[in-house]
């Protein structure tokens, strides 16, 4: 996949389809859009054209913690089949541009665009004021076809980044994941951590998010944790550690049930599927020792009951 970021000037030796949103979280609402623009692959290239930072974070509306971090995004478009990502600069000059300008200028001149998919709520341009109507208006002069996408409702609401936002702070994984289409994901560089849980038999991987990463309440999850090609089932802790550490170091950090080996370095992605309890200091290790045997153990349980007779999941 190739990555336009930093620059307004973008060059492109192709005619796109453009999947136009923020894309926070990638929820089963962008899914559509990006279905759209995939589906056009081999006559056009399957662009995505999303604002970086977020529109909100610029504007002061945002505390700058994201479902999908920046990596994130790129991994996962990545992954789908997208072959063109642009991260275009969104700064007081570049959110001054008149919306027809943008549509004339930067989607069917800089990005050649042939199609657009886009959201009921896209708004672009100074003060907000573009909308997928004034796409349609422009397009057949541009020569553009725009399709809107419907907002997608589950379970009689409407899914939206902000929905998922709520699920994911409150701590219901289980609903976060259905409205993504997949686990909530954390991905990051393994670290080296204080190595307390090799001393009590459970050896983890850590992995230290960035500030910009939403994460759930502090506690124990169900989960997966993808390395390479593999993903292996696991319970993860996100948190401080209370019980080894007295350092306010905010982490994840993961036990993975059929897993030997070193991954220092190495890039995972943790899938939080279901809250298990919250985090909380014990008496000692062998107090820890003792919860985190009975925590590994309702995860095989509940692996069992929810995979028997199904392969682990690669597809994520």
């Amino acid at each position: 996949m190739e990555i336009i970021a930093g620059t307004t000037d973008i060059q492109l030796g192709q005619e796109t389809a453009v999947a136009l949103g923020k894309f926070d979280g990638i929820h089963i609402g962008h899914r559509r859009l990006l279905e759209e623009i995939l589906s056009r692959k081999g006559r056009l290239a399957a662009c995505v054209f999303t604002f970086d930072p977020p529109p909100a974070v610029l504007f002061g509306c945002s505390d700058g913690r994201e479902l999908t971090t920046r990596e994130e995004k790129r991994l996962l478009f990545g992954r789908m089949g997208v072959d063109i990502l642009v991260e275009f600069p969104m700064n007081a000059v570049t959110a001054a541009t008149p919306p027809e300008a943008f549509a004339r200028d930067i989607l069917a001149g800089q990005l050649q665009a042939r199609f657009l998919a886009a959201g009921t709520d896209l708004s672009f341009g100074a003060r907000g004021e573009g909308d997928a109507a004034l796409l349609q208006r422009m397009g057949p002069e541009l020569g553009f076809e725009v399709k809107t996408i419907d907002k997608v409702r589950m379970d009689g609401e409407e899914v939206s980044s902000t929905l998922v936002r709520a699920k994911v702070e409150e701590g219901d994984m289980e609903s976060a994941g259905h409205m993504l289409g997949m686990p909530y994901m954390i991905a990051g560089k393994v670290v080296r951590g204080r190595q307390v849980g090799r001393t009590i038999g459970f050896p983890t991987v850590n992995v230290l998010p960035g500030a910009d990463k939403l994460l759930p309440p502090n506690g124990v999850y169900f989960s997966q944790v993808r390395c390479g090609e593999k993903l292996y089932h696991a319970i993860s802790n996100v948190g401080y550690k209370p019980t080894v550490t007295d350092e306010r170091v905010m982490g994840v950090e993961s036990y993975l049930y059929d897993f030997t080996g070193n991954l220092y370095g190495e890039r995972v992605e943790v899938y939080l599927q279901a809250f298990r309890r919250p985090e909380r200091r014990f008496q000692g290790l062998e107090a820890l020792r003792a919860q985190l045997q009975e925590d590994i153990a309702a995860g095989r349980e509940r692996c069992e009951k929810s995979y028997q007779n199904r392969p682990c999941q690669n597809n994520l």
